[in-house]
């Protein structure tokens, strides 16, 4: 199997999940197992569970998936200079919720994660909410200085 369809196997993998979680108006054409369970409380183990196989291990966007993907996928260490110095937390928590529009995120490329975190916890919004604020935080850690 090549490199290119085991890439876009895997991103499948994270991508359907979401898709079962979404509205009866949607339904979706394939489901997939659930992702894999991580401590809403670590960042670091989240990125690494749900990120890093598109933005890759350091967030420089250089995952094993990444050269499969219709869009580049965007270097999540130069938020905070690509913000004027100020690391743009509302706007990263809306991406990975899929509430920002943002090239590559909430489509095929980028799965919207708050179905996923849903899935993951009963459906229980705060815990939602801490894994949104944990990784957010991650990635804030990984911005270039």
């Amino acid at each position: 199997m090549s490199s290119r369809i085991a890439s876009i196997l895997f991103a499948t993998a994270l991508v359907l999940p979401a898709m079962a979680q979404s509205p009866a108006a949607n339904p979706p054409a394939i489901q997939m197992a659930p992702a894999r369970y991580t401590s809403p409380a670590s960042g670091p183990e989240m990125y690494q569970a749900y990120c890093a196989t598109c933005h890759g291990s350091t967030g420089r966007g250089d995952g094993p998936a990444a050269k499969s993907l219709k869009h580049a996928v965007p270097d999540l260490t130069t938020l905070a200079r690509r913000g004027q110095g100020l690391f743009p937390r509302d706007q990263v928590g809306r991406v990975i919720l899929g509430e920002a529009g943002s090239t590559g995120h909430g489509t095929e490329d980028m799965p919207e994660w708050r179905p996923v975190f849903r899935s993951l916890n009963s459906s229980q919004e705060p815990v939602v909410h801490m894994r949104v604020t944990n990784l957010t935080k991650y990635i804030e850690s990984l911005q270039v200085k």
